[in-house]
């Protein structure tokens, strides 16, 4: 799947990712969830599926109040209050504690329906506001949402697929 360049390929690409991941992460046996054997998103580090999980969850949250912050015409801070691009290991650890108090099942509820928020509010906005002028930087909002959704979920998918073929 190529980058999308439209609402419409935004949508397509979060759907068909999503999808697939979510389907691998039902398949995650809840008794590991917690289990710290997989690497971790900062170097020399290792998590669980739950914080592979609470990881996803935190940049999509993010992505929604980047958006929410645009739409009242407040400064949005990229990539988050506190946190440079140079600490997304730092803001990696932040979203594992962040989600620590929610069960599997419920880390997978509250994934969902992020998801599901993401993309109502992608379908709300036109092709143009996406794709029609940088947001930050060189990069449009469609492009942004993008470098935190559909390309994470593909990467996690990656991950815990490794990860199940190795706990099976």
């Amino acid at each position: 799947m190529g980058v999308p360049a439209s609402k419409t390929e935004l949508l397509d690409a979060i759907s068909k990712t999503f999808g697939n991941l979510i389907s691998d992460l039902e398949r995650v046996p809840p008794e590991l969830a917690r289990t710290a054997s997989m690497e971790g998103h900062a170097a020399g580090t290792m998590m669980s599926p739950a914080d592979l999980v609470a990881y996803l969850l935190g940049w999509n949250e993010l992505v929604l109040r980047w958006l929410e912050r645009d739409d009242r015409g407040e400064v949005v801070e990229f990539p988050e209050t506190g946190f440079k691009w140079n600490q997304l290991g730092l803001l990696a650890q932040k979203f594992y504690a962040d989600y620590q108090h929610l069960d599997w099942q419920n880390l997978l509820i509250r994934l969902a329906a992020v998801n599901h928020r993401l993309v109502e509010t992608i379908s709300s906005r036109t092709h143009d506001e996406l794709y029609g002028s940088p947001w930050y930087g060189k990069w449009t909002k469609g492009r942004m949402i993008q470098f935190n959704t559909s390309s994470p979920y593909a990467n996690a998918r990656t991950r815990i697929r490794k990860w199940l073929m190795a706990v099976s």
